[in-house]
């Protein structure tokens, strides 16, 4: 039964996505700021689908301790589903992303138009740039910023090293870091087609203040990405 409510939700997800992408490309052309909220309905939609078709429901915890924007969001990244969330969650969501994904036909034009910051992570010295700049631009909006600070996604329970582009956002922006811990791996595997039911977990942590210094960032965060004390909160919760 969970291949069987996989492959419906996997057709769901990739043929929904297409039908929204093209008119969304479409509006970016003549209403590029109504990007941001085609972005917002299609994650909501595809929460609503996971929940429906595989059993897959959400629990947010520590809403209060997300500060208004602007603000820089530190998320560990297991799986599509964190970016989902996060969209669905934030009405001004601005993410950093790989170069690759603002290259794919027609849904790199929605990226694009949505003001995501795009990074080339083979470019060195200019990817940094490109990410502060990006960093100045969503915070002049009044954004939040989401990073991945691990770079990539991970299996459940492995804690990647942390890139120091988180580190020198948070220097050049000046903006307090939100650590956030996820577990939807367990439920959505970073490339696994089967999606199994249950309920994934976002744990929002306390801000580091504003200021702090880079080491002190990355200390923060790597503290905060700790899995047995993540654990310890679910069960708490």
């Amino acid at each position: 039964m969970t291949m069987l409510r996989s492959a419906l939700f996997n057709f769901f997800f990739f043929s929904s996505t297409f039908l929204l992408t093209v008119p969304a490309a479409a509006m970016s052309l003549v209403a590029p700021g109504q990007v941001r909220l085609w972005a917002r309905a299609w994650a909501r939609l595809q929460i609503a689908a996971a929940r429906v078709i595989c059993g897959i429901q959400l629990q947010v915890f520590g809403l209060e301790n997300l500060p208004p924007p602007p603000v820089l969001i530190a998320s560990r990244h297991e799986s599509t589903f964190d970016v989902l969330a996060w969209l669905a969650l934030t009405p001004a969501a601005c993410f950093v992303v790989k170069r690759e994904l603002g290259q794919i036909p027609l849904f790199g034009r929605c990226i694009r138009a949505a003001g995501m910051i795009t990074v080339d992570r083979e470019a060195g010295g200019s990817a940094m740039r490109a990410l502060l700049r990006g960093g100045d631009r969503a915070k002049a909006e009044g954004r939040h910023i989401i990073i991945f600070p691990e770079g990539t996604r991970a299996d459940p329970g492995d804690q990647l090293p942390l890139q120091p582009g988180v580190a020198a956002l948070a220097s050049r922006t000046m903006l307090p870091v939100v650590p956030v811990m996820t577990d939807s791996g367990r439920c959505w595997g970073r490339r696994a087609f089967r999606k199994r039911a249950g309920t994934i977990h976002i744990q929002i942590q306390p801000a580091l203040p504003a200021n702090t210094e880079r080491e002190a960032v990355l200390d923060g965060l790597r503290s905060a990405f700790d899995a047995r004390r993540f654990a310890d909160q679910r069960e708490r919760g």
